[in-house]
Order: structure tokens, then sequence, then C-alpha cells
């Protein structure tokens, strides 16, 4: 039996490369700690509820969840929240905050130097 030796989905792999290159560039430890998260098995990743979000985040931060974010509780502040895989419930009282959404790679896109940004989970 060949033991696994990392994620087999060629688009998490890919996700993966661009945060090490991204924090090698940019000198950011925080996508280092992120893909270092995501090379984590499935079964053992962070799963995170929009309550943890509320009670965490002040009005206008950033939410990092390395691993899927799933939808019991409320939201009622404007945030931003970026995860890996999301719910479509959460996504949708994301919506009706008047929060936003963006997944791992927009993020690191609008963020290179991972500012500002927490990791929640």
């Amino acid at each position: 039996m060949v033991k696994r030796t990392g994620p087999t989905n060629p688009i998490l792999k890919g996700l993966i490369a661009d945060l090490k290159r991204i924090s090698n560039e940019k000198n950011a430890a925080i996508w280092k700690r992120v893909a270092k998260d995501l090379l984590r098995p499935t079964r053992i990743r962070r799963a995170v509820n929009l309550h943890k979000v509320e009670k965490y985040l002040k009005n206008g931060e950033t939410a990092l969840i390395p691993g899927k974010l799933l939808s019991i509780g409320d939201l009622t502040k404007k945030v931003e929240i970026s995860a890996y895989q999301a719910s479509d419930s959460a996504k949708e009282k994301i919506k009706k905050a008047g929060s936003k959404f963006l997944t791992i790679q927009e993020l690191m896109e609008k963020n290179p130097a991972g500012k500002k940004v927490r990791i929640i989970g």
C-alpha cells in the first residue's frame, strides 16, 4: 500500500504552490501558514461556523479560513471572509449582511502582503 504524500486535487495543489510562491516573494509568513494548513488531510482540516466569525471579527476586518466555512449562526458585521470552501447558505448569509466572500486566490491577489488578515479556526 502506497502512503499518500499530500493532496491529489490539482486545483488545491496549484493553490498551495501559489501560496508558497507569494510567501517567498513578498516575505509574508501568513501565506506559508495557510499552505501548511491546506496540506493537512481533509478530515482534519478546519471547519468554521459564521457565529465564530461574528464573535472574533470587528467591522472592516478580513477573516481567512483555511478550510470550510459553514452557515450556523448569523452575521451582522460588514467584513471580508475568505475560505477554501464555503457552503451555499453561508455565502447567502454573508451577502445578506452586506459583507463580501472571497476565495483564498482572490484574497492573495488583492492583498499579497497579507496585512490585516486574521486566520480563524
